[in-house]
């Protein structure tokens, strides 16, 4: 089967190339990453009861009897009250721990490679998620792209969303409105959420997608990458 990267162009000045985080480029959770910087730097105890807190409703969404994705984001809201007299600073060093320790260790390297070879082309590459500004930042610097997600606020030494997620319809809108273009040029997701991120493409890329993701990218003929999940 071909590589259905293959037509990439040599030159991809003004381009602009957009990947979904979550799924897309890493496997790992930055819950996770958060508890475990809870761990390391606050409070085994506390890290442990979040992570028994957690564990009913992860073999639940394992089970596939609820969907992992609103599972998870809700965890990660609720995750932002767990670092205690939080500044911006020291949540700058709490998503640079997150990525070290969970989100960089489990990244998808091929599909990292080919946003690599996008900039290396000439192309402006971003990460757009759901997961907060902090964390996706660190995560996109590490390849050299930028990130449009969710905004923090942090307010008496804790922190909330500034907004609401950077999801789904929102976040084809906001990486719209934040690049000031009506498309953009080349799109991967990993599932059915990123389907408006995907449809707004030039080159929309299905990867690793969920069921959803795969039997719409089946129907449109969009090119997959990876095994269904």
């Amino acid at each position: 089967m071909p590589d259905p990267f293959c037509t990439l162009k040599n030159k991809e000045l003004s381009m602009i190339v957009i990947s979904d985080m979550m799924g897309t480029l890493t496997t790992g959770s930055p819950v996770l990453g958060l508890v475990d910087w809870v761990g390391h730097n606050q409070s085994k105890t506390q890290a442990q009861l979040h992570l028994a807190m957690m564990m009913p409703g992860y073999l639940l969404a394992k089970l596939g009897l609820i969907d992992i994705q609103p599972w998870g984001q809700k965890w990660m809201v609720e995750s932002l009250g767990w670092v205690e007299n939080i500044t911006p600073e020291k949540f700058e060093q709490v998503a640079e721990w997150a990525v070290e320790h969970n989100l960089w260790r489990k990244r998808r390297e091929d599909v990292i490679s080919r946003l690599e070879e996008h900039a290396r082309s000439g192309a402006e590459v971003y990460v757009a998620t759901s997961v907060v500004e902090p964390v996706a930042r660190a995560f996109a610097r590490r390849f050299g792209a930028q990130a449009i997600a969710t905004p923090l606020q942090i307010i008496n030494g804790r922190a909330s969303l500034a907004a609401g997620l950077v999801a789904s319809e929102r976040k084809i809108q906001e990486v719209l409105k934040r690049l000031g273009v009506a498309r953009v040029d080349y799109a991967y997701g990993d599932t059915a959420m990123d389907i408006p991120l995907l449809e707004h493409a030039e080159h929309p890329f299905a990867v690793y997608p969920d069921r959803r993701l795969y039997q719409a990218a089946v129907e449109r003929g969009w090119p997959v990458f990876g095994e269904p999940v």
